[in-house]
């Protein structure tokens, strides 16, 4: 039978599983009442260590203590102070020996008094001795104390030493606590908590001992440990040699990257059409962006911080993505002249949407539905936009010899990956739909002007005007001539408003599936472009790397012993990971909310596809 407890640390909860007879009053009862539980953090791979001494942390503020390694004998107890004064000023952490470790073996009689007598040299508030019989799963634990004078406030290791002390041994996977990250409940960065908790303070002193286990063993010096790696190091020759030619490589990148950089900010390209046109074509900004990146991952200082770390990892991982798929498209457009498939086909498709095009408007022309419109304005805007498509037509014809040429150096872009591949797609139908989105513009200015010219004359009507200066209506008072003037034109406003309106609702519905399309690309770009494909697979691959929390179950529990505890890592949600790992975009397409926009379809301001949100329109 199982409780869980829910306890909130530093803004992390974390689930923990122990016997509900352990947590009720009755199995408490023996206990004395200023009794204080002693949590010792042991790493698996001690179970059945030589004896030897026990190096750890007692965590500042807690009742507990981590255990890190053993140390085995032989050893001199001054070469132990020295090597860990040594791992104090490389690793920050105040590493010390905690006490003994006793597993008898044959011809180790006399060692535990020998272990006994060294907590003399090594002084601390408390001493451990912790033995363990073969073929048993408990340990025996013994906690020594000392009169030492009181430690400053938030020391950790004599609290309450008038008490007696109820151990409870917490085992855990020293691998997979120094290889993850341990997050928040709100998935922030592992480094940006308020406050360190117990368990981030076990993370982060595992972690942070990193050079406590570099030396094993199996090594010639003059102490032997065990810890993670004693029984083989993680190494591989492969990925040594990578990080020997990546600063090369680095810099190598950085120099053509900086090249890169003064020629997109030479003169001739600042110049205000250029730079215009450039910020408006998606494969120059697609190309900015990737610049960007670039830059980033091919910057030789080291990633110090977590996030540093995911963010150029994902990075890397999305621009080999990128590039895999682009020379995959590449492969599929240069086989069996696709291109000049494509290149046949382009035109007669132009073809086909100007005739379409010419039709709808012979038929806008005419009677459309049923509806009566006013007969001269219903010819003016047909003619001219009939005109318009004509010119269209002529300037696809006059191009379509150079299509195919055009299209087979276009398609090498798709080298440099998938993005600029689905961003010059995105440049080539904003090119050949120009005439739809010019009669979007022209439809949109006429019924803008009409709805605006008609709500300033309704205002004359109520005998109110807008001040410009104050940006608000005005009481003000109109001569007849004024009202009769007003009157006239807001007749003929209103009369035209359902030829314009119905040019206007056709051209932007025609608009609005062009965007659609551009936006259906812009979106796969983006995908691309900011999905953390790296901490993704790391979540599925090793999902302890990223860790929410941790959960606690009995191992072993034995009368008269102290309680074992299974420590084990809860790996953060594919949505958090998501959520903390995406990686910031571009955005081509507004953000305003659909009320917003559909005020601005109503209104006749244009919607432009580039435009981000909270900037103004032209």
């Amino acid at each position: 039978m199982h409780a869980v407890l829910l306890a909130s640390q530093g803004n992390t909860c974390y689930a923990v599983h122990v016997l509900s007879s352990f947590v009720t009053r009755s199995a408490l009862g023996d206990w004395p009442q200023r009794a204080m539980v002693l949590k010792i953090f042991f790493p698996q791979c001690c179970n059945l260590a030589d004896s030897g001494l026990l190096v750890g942390r007692w965590l500042p503020g807690q009742q507990s203590a981590v255990v890190l390694a053993v140390i085995h004998f032989p050893f001199i107890p001054a070469q132990v102070k020295n090597y860990l004064g040594e791992l104090r000023s490389q690793t920050q952490v105040d590493l010390a020996v905690l006490g003994s470790w006793s597993l008898p073996k044959d011809g180790q009689e006399g060692m535990d008094s020998f272990l006994e007598d060294l907590s003399a040299i090594f002084p601390r508030g408390r001493w451990l001795k912790l033995s363990r019989e073969v073929g048993r799963r408990g340990f025996s634990c013994q906690v020594v104390r000392r009169d030492t004078p009181p430690a400053p406030e938030g020391a950790g290791d004599d609290t309450d030493c008038d008490a007696e002390d109820k151990v409870i041994f917490i085992h855990y996977d020293q691998r997979k606590v120094m290889l993850a990250e341990l997050h928040d409940a709100d998935g922030h960065d592992p480094g940006a908590q308020a406050g360190p908790s117990e368990l981030h303070e076990l993370f982060w002193t595992v972690a942070q001992s990193q050079p406590l286990y570099h030396l094993d063993r199996y090594d010639d010096g003059p102490l032997k440990l065990t810890h993670w790696q004693s029984d083989g190091r993680e190494a591989s020759i492969v990925a040594e040699l990578v990080k020997q030619a990546s600063v090369p490589v680095c810099l190598l990148f950085t120099c053509m990257l900086s090249l890169w950089n003064r020629l997109l900010n030479a003169s001739i390209l600042n110049v205000w059409p250029v730079r215009f046109v450039s910020s408006k074509l998606s494969t120059c900004v697609q190309l900015s962006y990737r610049t960007d990146h670039l830059q980033t991952i091919s910057s030789p200082s080291r990633a110090v911080r977590h996030t540093e770390f995911m963010r150029k990892a994902n990075i890397f991982v999305s621009f080999l993505l990128d590039v895999a798929l682009g020379l995959l498209l590449v492969s599929w457009l240069y086989r069996e002249n696709r291109i000049g498939w494509l290149a046949n086909t382009l035109v007669p498709a132009a073809d086909h949407v100007a005739k379409e095009l010419q039709e709808l408007l012979q038929w806008l022309m005419g009677v459309p539905a049923g509806l009566k419109m006013n007969r001269a304005l219903d010819q003016v805007l047909g003619r001219f936009f009939l005109y318009h498509i004509h010119l269209w037509i002529s300037y696809i014809h006059l191009l379509s010899p150079f299509i195919e040429m055009i299209l087979w150096y276009l398609g090498l872009t798709a080298c440099l990956g998938l993005t600029f591949a689905l961003s010059v797609l995105s440049d080539i139908v904003a090119l050949l739909t120009f005439h739809i989105y010019c009669f979007y513009v022209y439809g949109a200015r006429l019924y803008c002007l009409k709805i605006y010219g008609l709500s300033a004359l309704w205002r004359l009507f109520r005998g109110k005007k807008w001040n410009v200066l104050r940006q608000r209506v005005d009481s003000c008072s109109y001569d007849l001539d004024q009202l009769f003037i007003g009157t006239l034109l807001f007749t003929i406003l209103l009369f035209l408003l359902p030829t314009s309106a119905l040019y206007y609702l056709v051209f932007t519905l025609l608009r609005l599936v062009v965007v659609l399309f551009q936006g259906v690309i812009h979106l796969s770009v983006d995908l691309i472009n900011s999905f953390p494909l790296f901490a993704v697979g790391l979540r599925v691959c090793r999902p302890y790397r990223l860790a929410e929390g941790v959960k606690f179950r009995v191992l072993c529990k034995e009368s008269g012993k102290p309680l074992h505890l299974m420590m084990e890592i809860n790996p953060l949600k594919l949505s958090k990971v998501l959520k903390s790992y995406r990686m910031p975009t571009y955005s081509c397409y507004p953000r305003d909310s659909w009320w917003a926009l559909c005020k601005k379809l109503f209104v006749g301001e244009l919607v432009y596809p580039w435009r981000h949100k909270g900037s103004k329109a032209d």
